[in-house]
């Protein structure tokens, strides 16, 4: 099933977000994660890419093995980071052979050890380049692309930001899903933004729980630009143990989607970092069996 489909049929319609193991071992594991969080009914998932395009081929093969096994609808990234036209062609055969008619395209994140964007010959500058020739060459195929509610950490200039969101949704796009974030009033502006600029897709709210100190201080250097409002501080601050740490974390992020349904978002989707307990903790706070009780 198309996502645009989903997120005009059910709302809020509720996703994962999962990443692929480096070794074939870790396959086993991210399969009953995904199954385990089944319970929660979700309408569908995503899985991404390691940064600079490495996992590229686990990425497809785990998309497939989802799909087919739990028979549940599939997103699968695609970056212009480290891709050829060719590669990327190839990437999106395979997957429509595989059944996938879901992408989220992506200019992705650099290799590690990469400080400036180089084009990769015979490649894509932009996502919008990349949707562009997606919807030229499958235009059956579904296109997500992302937003960020606190800013692009590339495009300090927010006007720009939006002219840039808004050449992918002219290219093709058929809805956003947003990177993480921690105040819902930043999200809220970024769809009046989206609003304001002609942009009249689905957007749907990214989501991610904190659960560790050390998780907190390493999404603050990996995600410049993440905003942890003073409320979300102050409460992490207060706690002494890690057991509290995460129970901050897991109040704070089910407040999040508490707010989200309430304000009638069109989906919420929630990274889960290939863990479950997390995930069913914030369900537990929200005194929700499933998403079908949203």
């Amino acid at each position: 099933m198309l996502v645009k489909e989903i997120l005009n049929s059910v709302r809020p319609a509720l996703s994962f977000e999962f990443f692929p193991p480096k070794i074939e071992v870790g396959f086993n594991n991210i399969f009953q994660t995904v199954s385990d969080l089944m319970q929660l009914k979700p309408s569908y998932a995503s899985v991404t890419y390691g940064a600079g395009g490495s996992t590229r081929d686990h990425t497809t093969n785990l998309v497939a093995g989802i799909q087919k096994k739990m028979g549940l609808t599939v997103v699968s990234h695609l970056t212009c980071v480290g891709s050829t036209r060719d590669e990327i062609m190839s990437i999106l055969e395979k997957n429509t052979e595989n059944g996938i008619e879901n992408i989220l395209a992506l200019r992705g994140d650099l290799p590690k050890g990469e400080a400036v964007w180089k084009r990769p010959e015979n490649g894509f500058d932009y996502a919008a380049d990349l949707v562009s020739f997606i919807k030229k060459n499958y235009p059956k195929t579904c296109i997500g692309v992302a937003g960020f509610p606190e800013g692009h950490p590339l495009t300090p200039n927010r006007l720009k930001e939006m002219e840039y969101l808004k050449a992918k949704v002219d290219a093709g796009a058929d809805y956003i899903v947003t990177q993480l974030f921690f105040d819902n009033r930043d999200f809220y502006d970024f769809c009046e933004r989206c609003e304001l600029a002609g942009i009249h897709i689905p957007v749907v709210a990214g989501v991610m729980p904190l659960t560790t100190r050390k998780g907190m201080i390493r999404m603050a250097q990996l995600a410049e630009g993440t905003r942890f409002p003073a409320g979300l501080l102050r409460s992490v601050e207060r706690a002494k143990t890690d057991e509290y740490f995460e129970e901050v974390g897991i109040r704070w992020a089910a407040e999040q989607v508490r707010n989200l349904i309430y304000n009638d978002v069109r989906g919420i989707h929630l990274y889960t970092l290939n863990s479950s307990p997390a995930i069913f903790k914030i369900f537990k706070e929200l005194d929700v069996k499933d998403a079908s009780q949203f």
